[in-house]
């Protein structure tokens, strides 16, 4: 296959953690195995992407997802806005089986997946290309050797900054108070970001038109509370 990230100069894989889990039941590898391929994002070995030219019929503006772990909070979304095309960015098998499914079942033309780190498509991407931007409940990698693995941090929110429109929003979640501590002490600052909330309540509260996802409520079950974000992009 051509625009594989390994064979695109200057870019290079940084993942951490798992890539599979149990088995795919047969269903799920054939979704894998066929529909994935069609779904696909093919990087650039050089040059940019024009993440609007991924999809037909034409959309009015691309979101991003970073790491969309079982789909949830992408296919909800995407069924919402079927005039809104939605890359998503995991290196799970799992979840991307899932999701896989949800695009079948919904029949979710809208949908466009990268199986790899998600930072390859962020350096792929032209300016000014994205309206919106979803990192939900990351990794916390909550061992101090080990911040710096976290996604949420300087080099990513400058990278985010340049391939977002004016005014393009990015939505932070966690269930991690540390991390928390640590996305308030890089995002609102950022000077390409403006921080929405007015008071607690707006980072408290999931807002009505961010689906929930089933992480979310293990969080919620477990005892911890989750932590909704919300930026814009500020005109350059």
């Amino acid at each position: 296959m051509t625009g594989r990230p390994d064979q695109a100069p200057g870019r290079r894989r940084i993942l951490y953690g798992r890539r599979r889990g149990r088995k795919l039941h047969p269903g799920q590898q054939g979704l894998v195995d066929t529909l994935l391929p069609r779904l696909a994002v093919p990087l650039p070995a050089t040059g940019t992407l024009d993440p609007a030219a991924l999809f037909a019929p034409p959309v009015n503006d691309v979101w991003l997802e970073i790491g969309f772990g079982g789909g949830e909070h992408l296919a909800v979304q995407a069924a919402a806005h079927r005039d809104v095309g939605i890359i998503g960015c995991e290196v799970f098998e799992n979840g991307i089986a899932k999701l896989l499914g949800e695009v079948e079942r919904q029949a979710l033309a809208n949908v466009r997946i990268l199986a790899d780190d998600a930072r390859l498509l962020v350096a792929a991407l032209p300016a000014a290309s994205i309206g919106r931007v979803f990192i939900l409940f990351p990794d916390p990698w909550p061992k101090q050797r080990h911040h710096k693995r976290r996604i949420v941090a300087g080099a990513t929110l400058d990278a985010l900054a340049a391939i977002m429109k004016d005014g393009a929003e990015l939505r932070l979640a966690t269930d991690d108070v540390g991390y928390l501590g640590w996305m308030l002490a890089c995002a609102p600052v950022h000077p390409a970001f403006a921080w929405l909330a007015e008071g607690p309540a707006d980072w408290r509260t999931r807002p009505a038109d961010w689906p929930g996802t089933r992480y979310e409520a293990k969080a919620i079950a477990a005892g911890r509370r989750p932590y909704f974000l919300r930026l814009r992009r500020t005109r350059r």
